[in-house]
């Protein structure tokens, strides 16, 4: 399929602002007919969020919404999880713990270098530098969805509102229980787990720590808890 024709299929499916099982299986033989070719993938999901930006810019309010959720499943069938590359364990994965190590350094480093996605779920974020690394990421127009908890989006200090201000799209829990974990992926490729809260406080003082993975099967057991958080949130 020639370029203006994916472009045309995008728009196409974009006039109702969702992706319906016929659409999506057209998206999937798309993916198919590359054959693996990280680079032509990396075009179409380009092509991608430049025709959801496009129609961002004449939408309302509600569709809005409708824009995102038809771009998060246009960029998953272009590179599904089942896709991720390096099958079994990656080899380098590695443990950080704070404060002796670099950790707020280590995770700005995979915010830098992600260049399709990163799916951020954790309790709370409230480091700066943390902040200022995502939104460098969305200006790259790197995908950025964040899940943290109503609660302490409330405390001062918290830059969950400020993301959400910035145009990434963020979702809470609605719940008396608290949103607990501490994990993002990176690229689909590259999972960041433990008990290191994005705070100024577990950078400088407290006893943290997480691991830095590229294990297929733990990719894809956070991926759909990611998935299913994202949609309990809706």
């Amino acid at each position: 399929m020639k370029d203006h024709e994916v472009k045309a299929l995008f728009q196409s499916t974009l006039e109702d602002f969702q992706l319906s099982r016929s659409e999506r299986n057209d998206v999937r033989a798309l993916t198919d007919s590359i054959n693996g070719n990280e680079q032509r993938r990396a075009l179409y999901r380009s092509m991608a969020f430049d025709a959801a930006r496009e129609s961002l810019a004449s939408a309302d309010a509600g569709q809005r919404h409708q824009v995102l959720e038809w771009l998060e499943n246009t960029v998953k069938t272009l590179h599904p999880a089942e896709n991720l590359p390096n099958t079994g364990k990656a080899e380098g994965s590695s443990a950080f713990f704070s404060p002796d190590d670099n950790c707020v350094g280590k995770i700005i480093d995979c915010l830098a270098q992600a260049r399709a996605s990163v799916d951020i779920c954790v309790f709370t974020i409230t480091d700066n530098r943390i902040a200022d690394a995502i939104e460098k990421a969305h200006r790259r127009r790197v995908q950025i969805r964040v899940i943290s908890d109503d609660d302490k989006s409330m405390d001062a200090g918290s830059d969950i509102d400020r993301l959400e201000r910035s145009g990434i799209a963020v979702r809470m829990d609605r719940s008396e229980h608290h949103m607990h974990h501490k994990f993002a992926i990176f690229d689909k490729a590259k999972l960041l787990t433990g008990s290191y809260n994005w705070t100024r406080s577990a950078s400088l003082h407290n006893d943290e720590n997480f691991l830095i993975t590229g294990d297929t099967e733990l990719l894809k057991a956070f991926t759909r808890m990611f998935d299913k958080l994202w949609r309990n949130f809706s």
